[in-house]
């Protein structure tokens, strides 16, 4: 089985094709640039590099957030009009859950967070089980500082990982002490053959359509605009 996976709910673009047990190609880059121009040659590029043609795939899988709000919704455009157009199954998987994969040797708390501005970030908290992670607490937004402070009622120690690690990691340190660990730099970004791999392994969503993302909170724009109507 031939999968291609897409990832663009962050700043982080990712795309990897793979074949049953081996990654046949992974393309990732970490850029402040739009992902609506560049999201779409990227996948052409490693399909073209790795001689897969479209026809071949039998399913695609795209992180579907939390994240970006204008990322998270091109990269789940993209898939959608793929998985549609060529007949096959469309896989959604956190991009929360992607990231946690590059802490899943770690034996305590995996805790991988996206910044979500004013204090908040997106975030969740995997453990290590015999097949794979584990989700301990599931995809939220809440505040840096309520979060660690919910994280200290055990004595379990946590691996951060994220890009945004500098923008809380004063609160982290401060709150938990020597509980708090950090991935290396090299694990911060989330890998799109992790993605593809954890798609291959569930079962596809019943409607290419009726496929959404997981915002987990709207756009603000769109929050504004509804708050508006209800005046």
């Amino acid at each position: 089985m031939k999968a291609l996976a897409i990832d663009s709910s962050n700043y982080v673009m990712g795309v990897a094709v793979i074949e049953e047990g081996k990654v046949l190609g992974e393309l990732i880059t970490n850029l402040k640039k739009n992902h609506s121009v560049r999201l779409m040659p990227a996948i052409e590029e490693i399909m073209e590099e790795v001689s897969v043609k479209p026809s071949e795939l039998d399913r695609i899988v795209v992180a579907n957030g939390p994240g970006s709000y204008t990322g998270v919704r091109i990269g789940v455009s993209i898939a959608k009009t793929l998985a549609w157009s060529l007949g096959i199954p469309l896989v959604g998987v956190s991009s929360l859950e992607v990231l946690a994969q590059n802490g899943k040797y770690f034996q305590g708390g995996i805790v991988p967070f996206f910044d979500a501005r004013r204090g908040q970030v997106y975030t969740g908290l995997y453990k290590k089980e015999k097949n794979g992670l584990a989700t301990y607490k599931k995809d939220q937004i809440i505040m840096i500082e309520e979060w660690v402070e919910e994280l200290k009622q055990t004595e379990m120690e946590y691996l951060f990982i994220s890009n945004d690690l500098e923008l809380h990691k004063e609160v982290i340190v401060d709150i938990l002490g020597d509980q708090a660990l950090f991935a290396s730099v090299t694990d911060h970004n989330a890998r799109p053959a992790e993605l593809a791999f954890l798609g291959l392994n569930r079962e596809p969503d019943t409607s290419v359509h009726a496929f959404t993302p997981n915002y987990i909170r709207l756009a603000e724009a769109e929050a504004k605009w509804l708050a508006s109507q209800k005046k």
